[in-house]
């Protein structure tokens, strides 16, 4: 059951009996899908709360650390998870792509070929067309690539011969980069980074966490059965819907939010603040954050949980400055305190 806010009546036209049953629905199915992740991946708890949080939000995931932590597998089996009960072909639920610098942008938009039966040219769809799309080691292609990635991160649709062709509407990209190898790696353009909802480091796991990966191999290796049920992708999107109608924000966190941007554009310490849109992408991570927490309204608490992962790979930082985080909580520490100090329900 979740905890409810009396000032939570944005949309008086749904029975209260019918917005609580929505956002019940949406709730379970933020469990089923956290306990199936869980069980594929140890020890990255944090991780996986930020990931069903940026696909309930309609954001993408840029996932950056060293090989072999658990990156891909995570993303893997995120696409194992949710299930196709409604088809859109030619769109299929899971793809991977390995991002090289020889890649071309037809090779993940898909390329008009000319069929020589009927003299016409069709359109032969590429991975994008996906509902989960693994970008695998992204700053590894070239800015061509790179351009291609963009509009269909953006607009959710590609442009192939001056012809757009729609993605679907779940399309989540989940993004792998190894920040310590940069032979042969392209820096992802600003445009780009803002594009991602979240930057996600993955550290090393605690000492129980990796022993927990090494007993459980065989277990994981198994399909998850009737006990780790996969959730249905219909389920996701009304998720979203719901989230978005019946999740409260009091006009006191936007303006905490406001004042949050204010502070780090005029820090000493920065050269270029965060946009505009980063702050409208923050609003639905704070109401699927608000409902993962199993309430119906934002708290100053979900805003300080997010903050660093929104806000920080969005800042360029001056010279002598190399610490996002330090510098989002010394500038955003007065705003959050006056909204603590408003009355807001916490």
């Amino acid at each position: 059951m979740l905890e409810k806010n009396p000032q939570s009546v944005q949309n008086r036209a749904v029975p209260n009996q019918d917005r609580a049953a929505l956002l019940d629905r949406a709730y379970n199915l933020i469990l089923t899908l956290e306990a199936r992740l869980k069980r594929a991946v140890r020890g990255r708890d944090r991780v996986i709360d930020l990931i069903t949080i940026a696909i309930l939000a309609d954001g993408h995931v840029l996932l950056e650390d060293f090989p072999g932590s658990g990156k891909t597998t995570l993303a893997k089996a995120l696409g194992d998870a949710i299930y196709n009960d409604k088809p859109e072909p030619p769109i299929t639920m899971f793809r991977r792509i390995q991002f090289t610098p020889d890649l071309l942008p037809s090779d993940i938009t898909g390329m008009t070929v000319f069929n020589p039966e009927n003299a016409s040219f069709t359109f032969r769809p590429g991975p994008l067309f996906a509902h989960i799309v693994l970008a695998d080691e992204i700053n590894r292609t070239s800015p061509k690539v790179q351009a291609a990635m963009l509009e269909a991160m953006a607009e959710k649709q590609v442009t192939v011969d001056n012809t757009s062709h729609p993605l679907g509407q779940l399309f989540f990209v989940i993004a792998t980069q190894n920040p310590r190898d940069q032979a042969g790696t392209y820096p992802l353009p600003v445009a780009q980074h803002d594009r991602f909802l979240f930057k996600i480091r993955m550290a090393n796991i605690d000492r129980e966490s990796e022993l927990d990966v090494l007993r459980s191999i065989q277990e994981r290796r198994t399909p998850p059965g009737k006990n780790f049920p996969a959730v249905p992708k219909s389920a996701i999107l009304e998720a979203r819907r719901s989230i978005d109608s019946y999740i409260y924000i009091d006009d006191r966190i936007n303006q905490c939010l406001v004042d949050m941007a204010n502070a780090l554009r005029q820090s000493p310490y920065v050269s270029q603040g965060i946009s505009t849109r980063s702050l409208v992408l923050m609003l639905p991570a704070l109401r699927a954050c608000a409902l993962k927490r199993a309430r119906d309204y934002v708290t100053a608490e979900d805003v300080s949980y997010l903050v660093p992962y929104v806000f920080a790979h969005r800042l360029e930082l001056v010279g002598g400055a190399d610490d996002p985080i330090k510098v989002i909580r010394e500038c955003c520490k007065e705003p959050l305190e006056n909204l603590c100090r408003s009355g807001l329900k916490k």
